[in-house]
């Protein structure tokens, strides 16, 4: 078995600080809890806290459990392993209906249910201009597009050319896009270690995965706190946290474009590409951070709005009631706007506390 590092989590944003489980040396003494795990996973990273009486050995088989999950969404939804599930997908004649894992079904149907309740923001069949664009497994130099190819790739595009029949675990293209769920993947294994950690009889926990976090329960169980996620401040230099908020038994995903971009001829191109233009987002909105129940969902809303901007991306998340915070680009840095569902969730007296700007509802049609 491998070498496991136990980590506690400190009070506050994601300031991990090294525990000392007492006795590890006598046997088979109670951790230190909060007892997280750290690690690598899908070119990123995993954290997960656990707030339950575990001795070594029985946190070694939990977290030897979750990365099991793990690595079954990573077989199945990959678009860098060649045999993958979605990749064999991807590579099947058009047209014809394959029987796939449920796994991949699910969140297909997920993106497909976004992807029409967002007016095509968010589509998963995007995969040939993210790899074009240099931010997928074909790993071209990064160098802005031929015109000509670019549009001959943005012409199959369209969520429409992917059909799922979620009762018969089956799906079709049936045009020659690529599928690449990576804007919902993350999110959906972030709740398989959640649901996995449940049926270990895990109460307490929190998950993150790269940035896509989901909680249950609390910190510490006897005070009764909450576990406290950190929201970043939009910018690339350094990681910081912008708020903190508490949260129970939520998922919260964050998309911006600050991290992950490349630049050419002093023009800055976002890896976040609009599924209606083809290239990369370009607008003030900074991030885009969702609290949800699943973070499957969560994730993929919070890309949807990304590709948006602020305005069309409100007004979506008004339209759903969704629980979302904008950080907005502004000449004095950014400003914050949030959802009524959001303000509502996280109290006036936060939103008060750090004047946060609450969107208007739109007004009610009246009758003539």
């Amino acid at each position: 078995m491998r070498h496991i590092t136990f980590r506690a989590l400190a009070a506050g944003f994601g300031i991990i600080a090294l525990a000392l489980f007492a006795g590890c040396s006598q046997g088979e003494q109670t951790l230190k809890t909060p007892v997280s795990f750290e690690g690598g996973v899908f070119g990123s990273f995993y954290q997960v806290s656990v707030s339950a009486p575990l001795t070594k050995s029985e946190a070694e088989a939990l977290e030897e459990g979750f990365l099991a999950e793990l690595e079954r969404v990573d077989a199945i939804m990959s678009t860098y392993r060649d045999d993958s599930d979605l990749v064999g997908f991807n590579h099947a004649p058009l047209g014809e209906w394959q029987t796939l894992p449920a796994p991949l079904i699910k969140v297909m149907s997920i993106s497909q249910q976004i992807s029409r309740q967002s007016g095509g923001a968010f589509d998963v069949t995007i995969g040939g201009l993210v790899n074009l664009w240099s931010f997928g497994p074909e790993a071209k130099p990064k160098a802005i597009p031929d015109d000509d190819v670019l549009n001959e790739r943005l012409g199959l595009v369209g969520f429409d050319a992917l059909e799922v029949d979620a009762e018969a675990d089956r799906a079709r293209r049936t045009r020659d896009v690529f599928v690449d769920l990576s804007a919902v993947a993350k999110g959906y294994g972030t709740d398989r270690v959640a649901h996995y950690l449940e049926q270990q009889g895990i109460e307490n926990y929190l998950v993150n995965l790269g940035g896509d976090l989901t909680t249950h329960g609390y910190r510490d169980v006897d005070a009764q706190t909450p576990w406290h996620i950190g929201i970043e401040k939009p910018q690339a230099q350094q990681r910081s946290a912008q708020y903190v908020i508490p949260l129970s038994d939520m998922s919260v995903a964050t998309s911006g474009d600050y991290r992950n971009y490349f630049e050419q001829d002093g023009q800055r191109f976002s890896h976040t590409i609009d599924p209606r233009t083809g290239r990369p987002i370009a607008h003030s909105l900074a991030s885009v951070s969702v609290v949800h129940p699943s973070n499957a969902w969560a994730d993929a809303w919070a890309t949807a709005m990304t590709v948006l901007g602020d305005k069309e991306g409100m007004a979506l998340a008004l339209a759903q009631d969704l629980k979302v915070l904008m950080l907005i680009r502004d000449d004095d840095g950014w400003k914050s706007l949030a959802s009524p569902a959001f303000a509502e969730f996280i109290g006036q007296a936060f939103m008060a506390d750090h004047q946060i700007k609450v969107a208007d509802e739109p007004a009610a049609e009246t009758q003539g």
